[in-house]
């Protein structure tokens, strides 16, 4: 039953059925359209204010519930529905894993339409928390308060923050008390951070004003206990700046590398920035099967390390390299695929637009004396072209691993042209994944299909598909 409150509908004892496109709860209003809900799981029966309103669906807020799924489970962190982050921790692991399985399934089939094999069941993360290598928190003057905050009659006069964005909030930021993605030191050092500044009276940014000084913090840890720290000041002030490094080095005397920024620009991207080694490496190390990785400020790197490594393991026995075989890397980053598969292979060759990321693939290759991998940096439709492949050679496996938007269509249709035997292809986004996949079904078959979860507590998921030539 439908009824309207502040020209919104109000939707009465619906029963969630599915969970859907980021994340959302599904269900079906009487008139038959769909409803996508942001804080409900599957089996819920709730009470739904929506939101917004379109000829197909609407989407809202489930307000009350008169029934809870057995899906269900305790949230473990007080920021569970506030901070836009983990907004599946209060459905089952086991619940996540079988609705990314079904999205990857739903995706090849019904935009693939293709014929597929039996897909073999997720492969699930053995830490469901603090698996992340990178978090990046943000400083603000004007901290999100809670309706409760807001109606109550205290008066909150620290309003400074460190923490994250509120969704579809710009410039509110969500002070944290603990995170459970990164594992420690992680916590310690945001809190120090932000204590220490206060201490040292060094004011936080506000974005509106483009005023203050201290703007975020990035950490980044690895699996060979290595930490790097980096601070990002609005405004130099000397004094300050130094008073707040020395406080880290002093109190975390282990941390790797400790590095800021000075960006006076109205964002806080720091890649057009230049980053200032204070104490300690410019760097830390990842390691993967004896392969050391050289990870900078800037540097691409999955952030699920251990996840990863099963990742490129399922990409690598897709591959089934005997040691002869000419290997493309298309989108290769850092190169760490390449360098992951490159002693199964007679030679890897890999492609990639940011000239950066080929830079450290390249020195990354170097460090760990791999001598049959080749890097070139290009927008991928421009230099994977018929030269290219007159250049280097027919591979017999092209592995590809493109970004969330999926591969361009003149890629694929290189991809067509080249025909090599075997095409692994690598994705974050299984629906344009499907998009490609239906493009290429003219030539070749999908022979395995394996979803990885990367990232316990969301909704996304990776995907490998091993394509055949017919």
């Amino acid at each position: 039953m439908a009824r309207r409150k502040n020209n919104r509908v109000i939707l009465e004892n619906l029963e969630v059925i599915d969970a859907g496109a980021k994340g959302k709860a599904v269900a079906r209003a009487e008139d038959g359209r769909v409803v996508f809900i942001n804080n409900a799981v599957p089996g819920d029966v709730a009470t739904v204010q929506t939101t917004k309103k379109r000829k197909a669906y609407f989407e809202g807020t489930a307000i009350s519930f008169s029934k809870l799924s057995d899906k269900r489970v305790e949230p473990v962190c007080e920021h569970f529905g506030t901070c836009g982050g983990c907004k599946w921790q209060h459905l089952g692991y086991e619940h996540q894993l079988f609705y990314k399985q079904k999205e990857v399934e739903n995706n090849l089939q019904r935009i693939g339409k293709i014929t597929l094999p039996p897909i073999t069941p997720i492969l699930g993360s053995n830490e469901q928390y603090f698996y992340r290598n990178k978090m990046e928190f943000s400083f603000s003057d004007s901290k999100w308060l809670t309706l409760q905050q807001i109606k109550s009659d205290e008066v909150i006069e620290d309003r400074n923050a460190l923490g994250f964005h509120i969704p579809g909030m710009w410039d509110k930021i969500l002070d944290l008390n603990k995170c459970y993605l990164q594992r420690d030191p992680s916590n310690a050092i945001r809190d120090f951070v932000k204590a220490e500044a206060e201490r040292l009276e060094i004011p936080f940014f506000n974005t509106r004003k483009q005023e203050g000084i201290m703007r975020t913090l990035m950490i980044r840890t690895s699996s060979t206990g290595e930490v790097m720290v980096l601070l990002q000041f609005f405004k130099e002030h000397e004094n300050k700046r130094k008073a707040l490094l020395d406080a880290i080095i002093s109190e975390f005397p282990d941390r790797t590398s400790l590095l800021y920024v000075i960006n006076e620009k109205g964002n806080d991207t720091i890649y057009d920035q230049d980053v200032i080694c204070y104490f300690g490496r410019d760097h830390i190390f990842e390691e993967m099967e004896g392969l050391q990785f050289k990870i900078n400020a800037k540097s691409f790197y999955q952030t699920n390390s251990e996840q990863a490594y099963e990742l490129y393991k399922v990409t690598r026995d897709f591959a089934n390299l005997s040691g002869n075989e000419l290997v493309y890397d298309l989108y290769t980053g850092t190169g760490t695929i390449a360098q992951f598969v490159a002693k199964k292979a007679r030679k890897v060759i890999g492609v990639e637009s940011v000239p950066e990321a080929i830079e450290a693939a390249k020195e990354n290759a170097q460090l760990n004396q791999i001598e049959n991998v080749e890097f070139y940096v290009g927008d991928m439709k421009k230099v994977f072209n018929a030269t290219f492949i007159e250049t280097h050679g027919i591979p017999d496996v092209v592995i590809t691993d493109p970004p969330r938007d999926g591969m361009h269509a003149d890629v694929v249709q290189q991809l067509l042209q080249l025909g090599a035997p075997k095409i692994v292809y690598v994705s974050c986004n299984s629906a344009t994944q499907a998009r490609d996949l239906a493009l290429l079904d003219i030539d070749y078959e999908v022979k395995k299909v394996q979803p990885v979860d990367m990232f316990p507590q969301t909704h996304h998921v990776e995907n490998v598909v091993l394509l055949v030539k017919r």
